[in-house]
């Protein structure tokens, strides 16, 4: 089993930046950056494997960047140029053995932590 734990949402002016923290209780193989906000499908933002590997959504790639600390429990994601559009609950999700674009296959997810752009 695996514990995920979210931090780092709050409100934002649009333009400014925040950077959420997912912290694992132990490694995985992927760890991944979602998000939903009321009345959406839970959307994909980017994933990470072990080796740094990544790749995102590509709408997002612009403005935000997902990273993992070499001891593997830590996934971060930098997000720049927010706007009210982003406001939504953040979530992490972690599998050991799957990465993708695939909400349904990751075994993991954190509670979220909500990020509030005002305009």
């Amino acid at each position: 089993q695996v514990t995920l734990v979210e931090n780092g949402g709050g409100l934002v002016q649009a333009g400014g930046s925040l950077r959420l923290t997912c912290t694992a209780s132990k490694e995985t193989f992927s760890m991944a950056w979602f998000r939903q906000s009321p009345g959406n499908v839970r959307e994909f933002i980017a994933a990470i494997n072990g080796r740094g590997g990544s790749f995102y959504h590509d709408p997002m790639k612009d403005r935000f960047t997902i990273s993992r600390d070499n001891g593997q429990r830590f996934v971060y994601l930098q997000m720049n140029s927010l706007e009210p559009e982003d406001t939504a609950t953040y979530y992490c999700a972690a599998d050991r053995y799957y990465i993708g674009r695939d909400s349904n296959l990751y075994e993991y997810w954190g509670p979220g932590t909500h990020v509030t752009v005002s305009s």
